[in-house]
């Protein structure tokens, strides 16, 4: 399994940013995906996933500013992230269901 994420950065708060994942190594349509982040001196916390069918799930923290969506043409999972805070900074890595690898992570800081 290889999940590589990009694009992440540093963005005002109140902006905002879309981070992308490419898998390779596993049968990405059939899979559910997720994206975590993992912010200085605190465990990795699951914030968004979305199901084979596309069925999305988000955590309470990020309701209203996140939208997770796929591309299986591409192998590929984004986070759309708006009205950034600076709460939001961290390492965003993704993975695959149930979770066991999560790739390289792209950092993402939030910051005036």
């Amino acid at each position: 399994v290889q999940l590589q994420a990009f694009g992440g950065g540093l963005v005002q708060p109140g902006g905002y940013l879309r981070v992308s994942c490419v898998a390779s190594g596993i049968s990405f349509s059939i899979s559910t995906m997720g994206w975590f982040r993992q912010a200085p001196g605190k465990q990795r916390e699951l914030v968004a996933s979305i199901t084979s069918l596309g069925k999305t799930d988000y955590a309470d923290f990020v309701k209203g500013r996140v939208t997770i969506s796929r591309d299986n043409a591409k192998n590929t999972v984004y986070l759309q992230m708006n009205s950034l805070k600076p709460e939001d900074t961290a390492v965003y890595y993704c993975s695959k269901y149930p979770w066991r690898s999560f790739g390289q992570g792209t950092q993402v800081t939030v910051s005036s």
